[in-house]
C-alpha cells in the first residue's frame, strides 16, 4: 500500500513479501501480550490494594487501642499486620519475580520475533483490520491523526 495520508503510516504497513499468515500469527502474538499486560496490571492492583488494606489495619490496631481493646490490638497486630501473602513474600516481591521471570522475557521475546519478520513493527493486524472496515472520507474514519505524516 503507498504511503499516503488517506492510508496508514509506513509503520503499520507490512513489509513486502509478508503473507496473511504471518500477519496474523503475529497479530495472535501481540493479543496474547496484551493479555499478558492486563495480567500484570491486576497484579500492582494486588500489590496496591493488599498495601493499602495492610496501613488501614494499622490504623484499625490504633483504634482498638485507642477504644480500650488491648487483647484485639495486640492480635491483631502480631497475627495480620505486616504478614506475608505468601510464603517469605510480600507483594513487590511477588511483582519482581513475575516481572523478572515472566514479563520481562515474554516481552522482548515478542519484540524479536516482530523484529525478524516484520522489521519491528507493531500492530499490523489491527492496521489492516482498520483499513478494512474504515469508510475512506468519512468523518471519524481518517487513516491516521490529521498531520500525522
Amino acid at each position: 500500500m503507498s504511503e499516503n495520508q488517506d492510508g496508514p503510516t509506513r509503520a503499520h504497513t507490512r513489509p513486502d513479501g509478508v503473507g496473511d499468515a504471518t500477519v496474523e500469527a503475529l497479530g495472535s502474538v501481540s493479543k496474547a501480550l496484551e493479555t499478558v499486560e492486563r495480567a500484570r496490571g491486576h497484579l500492582y492492583a494486588l500489590h496496591q490494594l493488599t498495601g493499602t488494606a495492610d496501613l488501614e489495619l494499622g490504623r484499625a490496631v490504633g483504634l482498638l487501642r485507642a477504644a480500650g481493646h488491648e487483647e484485639w490490638a495486640e492480635r491483631i497486630d502480631r497475627e495480620l499486620v505486616g504478614r506475608n501473602v505468601l510464603e517469605g513474600r510480600w507483594t513487590f516481591q511477588i511483582v519482581e519475580e513475575y516481572n523478572t521471570t515472566f514479563y520481562e522475557p515474554y516481552k522482548a521475546l515478542e519484540q524479536q520475533l516482530r523484529d525478524d519478520l516484520v522489521q519491528g513493527r507493531d500492530h499490523l493486524y489491527e492496521a489492516e483490520m482498520k483499513e478494512a472496515r474504515r469508510t475512506r472520507g468519512r468523518p471519524g474514519h481518517a487513516a491516521r491523526p490529521h498531520g500525522e505524516a
